[in-house]
């Protein structure tokens, strides 16, 4: 199959998937927009700028996991103990609910269901330009780093410097997964990721 009519079928994929569970989910965010919003002050939805396809910024979303103004604490998380993450949010987090507003997001075709996760850019711009690669395809929900570093808040909570380490170990290693992935993107490659990812979480 060409790699154009693979791109098309991937891209009718995320449109009717996205808009099914955005339609199927409609309870579940109501039910998780009430409890973000008597938890903590502040707005239902966390939108950040991250790197997609063709190295250009978009706006990702996201269910509120912390409280206001916590960005100013740095932009990684290293453990459950946090105090930034509000009740709700350490639900939300350890079972990825946080993730479902991206849907949005893949409907709008800024992200696919499987891809290279988007990455924020002052770590973009640390890439060199085999690593840039990456942005040649649309960053997704999930893909072989996102099942390697499930757990990656618990691996960098064993650094006294975790920006450090994300920079220096955990990033690169990520982003070789995410070039494995490039080399191997095809449908059935998708779906076996998918499948994974969902036996991980629950």
């Amino acid at each position: 199959m060409s790699t154009d009519k693979n791109m098309t079928i991937k891209r009718l994929f995320d449109i009717s998937f996205s808009f099914i569970g955005l339609i199927v989910l409609i309870p579940v965010f109501i039910v998780i927009s009430i409890a973000v919003t008597l938890d903590s002050k502040g707005g239902i939805f966390y939108r950040q700028i991250r790197v997609g396809r063709n190295n250009r910024d978009f706006t990702l979303l996201k269910f509120r996991s912390m409280h206001l103004g916590s960005d100013s604490g740095g932009l990684l998380t290293v453990s459950e103990d946090d105090s930034r993450i509000t009740k709700t949010g350490l639900f939300l987090r350890k079972y990825k609910l946080d993730e479902l507003p991206q849907l949005l997001n893949i409907l709008k075709g800024d992200m696919s269901f499987v891809g290279p996760r988007p990455e924020v850019r002052k770590y973009v711009d640390l890439y060199d330009e085999r690593q840039k690669q990456v942005l040649t395809v649309r960053p997704g929900l999930t893909d072989y780093a996102s099942l390697e570093y499930i757990n990656e808040n618990e691996i960098l909570s064993k650094y006294n410097n975790a920006e450090k380490a994300y920079i220096e170990k955990v990033m690169p290693a990520k982003l070789q997964l995410n070039l494995k992935y490039i080399a191997e993107k095809s449908l059935v490659t998708d779906l076996k990721i998918i499948v994974k990812t969902l036996s991980k979480i629950f």
